[in-house]
């Protein structure tokens, strides 16, 4: 497994200015603020991020700046999704790979695909990606969910596919991919408020959204799990800090 994407991922938020311009002092403030919250990876240009409100020009700007900011101190993923395969290859392909230590990328959104067409779509971005690959799984936005079978034959096919964010809710389909998948594959959580009970299935960790606020203040994840390796079930209940409840409320 790729340790590096262990514990506590934040998927930053882009700050605006009034003018709609990206807040570029802001993003140093929030990055210094993640860092000092001792995350372990940060993810840019995620759903949080706003992604699809971006310009191409500002999505090659904000990942320089991010990766200025960051400075080698925490690992950083890139967000690189969308619908049309042949678009999300040609950003791969023109975004500057430099400081960047993995790829999350979104299932296709919109025009739900089938489940053979999710694969062919992973499999056109992994046979051209410069860098490890963690799918994400959003039905909530995407309009369709990768099922379990998808997810475990693209784990099995392609070395390069390392980890999926997992964000539908359905615990028994997780499960499954964590009890049928390849031994160095990775579940991470999707939705903070579901970060316990995958940690407790096997998850490794959780990409939050809290953590842009209470970095410090979100249970560090792979502190609930000391006696165990990430995949193995747990035997009972982690312990949980209740810090991050008042930024849910």
């Amino acid at each position: 497994m790729d340790s590096r994407f262990f514990g506590l991922g934040v998927a930053l938020v882009t700050p605006f200015r009034p003018n709609g311009a990206i807040d570029y002092v802001a993003l140093e403030k929030l990055i210094e603020h993640q860092i000092a919250g001792e995350v372990d990876y940060l993810v840019v240009m995620g759903t949080t991020g706003e992604s699809v409100t971006l310009t191409k020009a500002e999505k090659y700007e904000l990942l320089a700046q991010t990766i200025g900011f960051v400075r080698n101190r925490v690992p950083v993923v890139l967000g690189v999704g969308g619908s049309n395969t042949a678009e999300v290859i040609e950003a791969l392909n023109s975004f500057e790979m430099d400081g960047v230590d993995a790829i999350l990328s979104v299932s296709p959104y919109y025009n739900k695909p089938t489940q053979e067409g999710i694969y062919q779509h992973y499999k056109a971005i992994a046979q051209v990606a410069l860098r490890p690959i963690i799918l994400y799984n959003v039905p909530g936005r995407t309009g369709s969910n990768m099922a379990a079978d998808t997810t475990l034959r693209l784990a099995k096919d392609f070395k390069n596919i390392i980890a999926i964010k997992e964000a539908s809710a359905n615990l028994d389909q997780m499960g499954r991919i964590l009890k049928h998948k390849p031994k160095d594959f990775m579940l991470i959580s999707g939705d903070d408020a579901l970060t316990l009970p995958i940690i407790a299935l096997g998850g490794v960790g959780v990409i939050s959204v809290v953590g842009n606020a209470l970095p410090a203040g979100v249970q560090r994840p792979g502190e609930c799990r000391p006696q165990r390796r990430p995949g193995d079930r747990a035997q009972g209940t982690p312990p949980v800090d209740r810090g991050h409840r008042p930024a849910l409320r």
